[in-house]
């Protein structure tokens, strides 16, 4: 009798155990439990610890209520201005409620992935593709707010939408790069043609400033000479004003020589200005006195031999030929020398 008591409440035991091992549940910090008992939800969310049910009547479901990163996988559609594009993005939720998620949707998060795929489409036929390259971040928002609204009611937030990447065709990429390399090309002439105003204008000033004080070109023509100098070179540059001599040509040989002289700042021989080759000097016309020093004296008219005159017979054209140029007339015709005065 007392054996048999033994064995009963080994038995006992036993069952206790086994009972106790097959409704002994655990669950995480990061999850939460619903209960089905019989198929139906009992009340109250199973939280963190240790809990136990009633085996082979009760199931526990543990939901993760962890944020969720989901990639979406790459889309492709057309946009509003009939460019094809392939667009991926990745999507971050978390579930809220867990008896929800459990009960209201079979599979939350193959709900939200597709969910999120039909979103992104929708997106990209309602964008532009300056929008999907350059306003991202109002596209997230409008496909936060596409996938947001149903999945309220599957116990689950959508915290965060980001288009990850935008591929394009191998011919619109072509033509981006054309269009922003002739706007980066306008920009460059749009600078320099600047420049060239300000410099044109500065210019203008320094020689507006040069005109008043013209001791200021030769302080910067020295200047230039040193500058060309510096560079160890063999030949010297040494620049000239055109208006300089433009002004020689016109001017006689005192005004260039004091031109020059202003230019070189010392004394300048009358022999400049027509070395330059920019003025005439007009031939000098002996006096009388020169004249009478350079004749020879023919005050004694013994000495002077008078030649005996001579005719040359003069050379006609033959009757009928009528007359020639006058060149060769004169030519033809040899002259007559004359008696010399005594």
């Amino acid at each position: 009798m007392v054996q048999e008591l033994v064995i009963a409440v080994i038995a006992a035991i036993c069952a206790l155990g086994l009972y106790g091992m097959s409704a002994a549940r655990v669950i995480k910090q990061y999850e939460r439990g619903v209960v089905l008992r019989l198929g139906q939800l009992r009340e109250g969310v199973r939280g963190p610890g240790f809990t136990m049910i009633v085996p082979f009547v009760d199931k526990l479901h543990k939901v993760n209520m962890q944020i969720v990163t989901m990639p979406v996988p790459a889309q492709d559609g057309i946009t509003r201005d009939n460019v094809t594009v392939r667009v991926d993005a990745v999507i971050y939720f978390k579930v809220v409620d867990a008896a929800d998620a459990v009960i209201r949707v079979e599979d939350y998060r193959f709900a939200v992935s597709q969910m999120a795929q039909t979103s992104l489409r929708s997106i990209i036929g309602k964008s532009d593709l300056d929008d999907l390259l350059s306003n991202r971040e109002k596209l997230n928002q409008g496909l936060e707010l596409m996938i947001d609204s149903p999945a309220i009611g599957w116990g689950v937030q959508i915290d965060r939408v980001e288009i990850k990447d935008v591929s394009l065709p191998e011919t619109m990429k072509r033509s981006m790069a054309r269009q922003a390399e002739a706007d980066r090309e306008r920009r460059a002439r749009v600078i320099n043609a600047d420049a060239e105003l300000q410099a044109s204008k500065k210019l203008a000033e320094a020689a507006k400033q040069m005109s008043e004080q013209p001791a200021a070109l030769q302080l910067r023509l020295l200047q230039t000479v040193v500058a060309v100098a510096a560079e160890k070179n063999s030949t010297l540059v040494l620049p000239f004003p055109v208006e300089l001599l433009r002004f020689l040509e016109r001017a006689t040989p005192a005004e260039a020589a004091q031109a020059v002289r202003a230019v070189s700042g010392g004394p300048v021989s009358s022999a400049v200005p027509s070395a330059l080759g920019g003025a005439r000097t007009e031939p000098r016309i002996p006096s009388e006195s020169a004249e009478r020093s350079e004749a020879p004296d023919v005050s004694d008219a013994s000495t002077v031999e008078a030649e005996p005159e001579s005719e040359a017979p003069l050379e006609t054209s033959p009757p009928g030929a009528g007359p020639g140029p006058v060149g060769e007339a004169s030519s033809s015709q040899k002259p007559v020398p004359t008696q010399p005065r005594a």
